[in-house]
């Protein structure tokens, strides 16, 4: 509920609050002393001596009660100091409070909207070289290192020894194809997760099921390739991690929005290890708010892990 606007015009500064406050019930007390027939003699009586532990019960009390709800803005921006994530934006503070916590929060709030602005720009611009890199190591293995092993292959008479050539060959080919998804820059990105989808099963031997919607919205570039990159990252975790039998794969439509969902039936993953953004959460977390997207990690309906990323549809 807004605060009516005389209020946030002549809201007294922090200092005069507290003394308001104290003076009030000072004042109360003075007068409460001087209209009541109360009595202290000397030496002090048990019932006068009650009285008087009573009132500054009373006093401390109401006190206590109204400098808490005064000072209560800055033990949230406090709160918020030791809990704020950049990679979770929009954590605002109300601005509330006198005078002072009212600059403080807007400081801090401005403060808030600088970093991850920042945070954003530098964020877009690492992984941008960091697709540069992977683009032109996946170059240099395909070009230079593939064109070496196929020549060698091509002299070899030995058939062993060819076997084990064409193996060290493929190998290269799968990892520049990790590197630089070219079907996702050709045929899309259901091709694209198609076949990483399939590779992935041939290598882990684990059952992957895909359930791809036919009516999906247009992606930006940048969109498509976080989306094959949180995949692609969310699949490696189960390989490592999650002991599974089964993964799903699914690419589903939401409001104005692609959704991808990765989960799979095994062990689960703690908490603590979802918050704290390990096994590539953070760096998949750190591409969804890159396109204006939402990353959640939970628990699946078979019980392992759940990533489900959802990013914004294009305009055309």
């Amino acid at each position: 509920m807004a605060e009516p606007r005389w209020l946030t015009v002549f809201r007294p500064p922090l200092l005069w609050r507290v003394f308001a406050i104290n003076a009030v019930l000072l004042a109360a007390a003075t007068v409460i002393l001087a209209l009541t027939p109360v009595t202290v003699h000397a030496p002090i009586a048990l019932v006068e001596g009650v009285d008087l532990l009573l009132g500054l019960a009373v006093m401390l009390l109401a006190n206590f009660v109204l400098l808490r709800r005064t000072l209560a803005p800055i033990d949230r921006l406090v709160e918020r100091m030791h809990t704020v994530d950049l990679l979770r934006p929009g954590q605002r503070l109300p601005r509330e409070g006198g005078v002072e916590v009212e600059a403080l929060v807007t400081s801090f709030n401005q403060m808030l909207d600088r970093l991850e602005e920042e945070r954003r720009e530098s964020g877009r611009r690492a992984l941008q070289a960091q697709e540069a890199e992977r683009l032109r190591i996946a170059r240099g293995l395909h070009d230079e290192v593939g064109q070496v092993l196929t020549g060698v292959l091509l002299r070899l008479d030995d058939e062993e020894t060819k076997d084990a050539v064409r193996q060290a060959l493929e190998e290269v080919r799968r990892i520049a194809q990790e590197l630089r998804p070219e079907m996702l820059e050709h045929l899309g990105l259901v091709s694209a997760l198609t076949e990483l989808s399939r590779r992935f099963a041939d290598s882990s031997g684990l059952s992957v099921e895909r359930r791809f919607a036919d009516d999906l919205p247009p992606l930006s570039d940048e969109a498509e390739l976080a989306v094959y990159r949180v995949a692609q990252e969310s699949l490696t975790n189960v390989a490592r991690h999650a002991e599974a039998s089964n993964v799903l794969v699914s690419l589903g439509r939401g409001q104005a929005s692609v959704v991808l969902s990765v989960s799979d039936d095994g062990q689960g993953m703690s908490q603590a290890v979802a918050s704290n953004g390990h096994g590539g959460l953070r760096g998949m977390r750190e591409r969804a708010l890159l396109v204006g997207g939402a990353l959640a990690v939970k628990r699946s309906r078979a019980g392992g892990v759940e990533v489900r990323l959802e990013v914004p549809a294009e305009d055309r």
